[in-house]
């Protein structure tokens, strides 16, 4: 994918706004159009489908990226991480599975952005299996749940409820609370700048509910958008229903000359019904969020 080093990149030179403002120039997708480049880029590997996919969703990896502003990482770095997530996501994604490449990006999104965290964080030799990943990521979530706000060292009851939350030991609960409380940085300590002026740790500080609420809002949508789509299905007569199913909607697609064979017309009147069909499906599909109240679900 040469075209990735045509993207804007966020510097500490540049300023964040200025990435913010240039990044918001590009247009989001339609779905079909989404579709089409996603196919173009599996079937064809175009470079140009592929660098348009990840450009209309960098303003996603951004919004991600400043839900992580609270380990006192330069900005401009976190992005440049998340970006480098969704192109992950742009290459393996299968835009055949019945979802929008936005709800599939966040997973890969954040994971590169966690994954340079704990990267960055190694010098206080930060553990790495998988509870202490979640431990790194959620203590201060925890503590906030219970109300366990006092400095330095928590009361022992409280270390036993997260240690049990969490999975974990009361040692290990103990040991990540010193390195991420102000036993290792002041809240008022200056860190990393990128262009903004000078920031102190507390104006990093993470949304401590952002990342669970986005989680579950991609689960209720995909959940959403798949009840709405079995419903919207009655719309089609029997032929469009199958075209239709055959090549957007099964694991691997049945290929144009293999329904022209299997219906006797050609391989351009099988396209156009398949078009027709999606046509006819996004426009039920709308009729029916918009009478269950669900804005934005086409």
């Amino acid at each position: 994918m040469s075209n990735y080093a045509n993207l804007p990149a966020p510097t500490p030179e540049g300023g964040l706004n200025r990435y913010l403002q240039e990044i918001r120039k590009f247009p989001l997708l339609e779905p079909e159009e989404e579709y089409m480049l996603a196919k173009r880029w599996v079937e064809e590997q175009d470079s140009n489908s592929a660098h348009k996919m990840v450009t209309s969703h960098l303003r996603l990896a951004a919004k991600i990226a400043m839900g992580y502003r609270g380990y006192g990482l330069p900005q401009a770095e976190v992005i440049s991480e998340a970006n480098v997530g969704l192109m992950q996501a742009v290459k393996r994604f299968d835009p055949e599975k019945g979802f929008r490449l936005a709800t599939y990006a966040m997973w890969w999104i954040r994971a590169s952005i966690q994954e340079y965290i704990l990267r960055s964080w190694s010098l206080v030799k930060l553990g790495t299996t998988s509870a202490q990943k979640k431990l790194f990521f959620n203590l201060r979530k925890a503590k906030a749940r219970i109300g366990a706000l006092e400095d330095g060292d928590m009361r022992p009851e409280n270390v036993a409820r997260i240690a049990n939350d969490l999975g974990v030991t009361e040692t290990e609960v103990i040991s990540m609370n010193r390195r991420l409380s102000g036993g290792d940085a002041s809240l008022n300590a200056q860190v990393g700048s990128d262009g903004e002026g000078s920031m102190q740790w507390q104006d990093w500080l993470e949304d401590e509910s952002a990342d669970q609420a986005s989680d579950y809002e991609a689960r209720d949508e995909l959940e959403a958008r798949r009840e709405l789509l079995a419903d919207a299905m009655d719309v089609l007569n029997d032929r469009e229903k199958d075209i239709l199913t055959q090549r957007r909607l099964t694991e691997k697609a049945v290929t144009l000359e293999d329904l022209s064979g299997q219906y006797d017309v050609s391989r351009e009147r099988i396209r156009q019904i398949e078009v027709r069909a999606f046509e006819k499906l996004q426009k039920r599909m709308r009729e029916l969020a918009a009478s269950k109240g669900m804005l934005g679900a086409s």
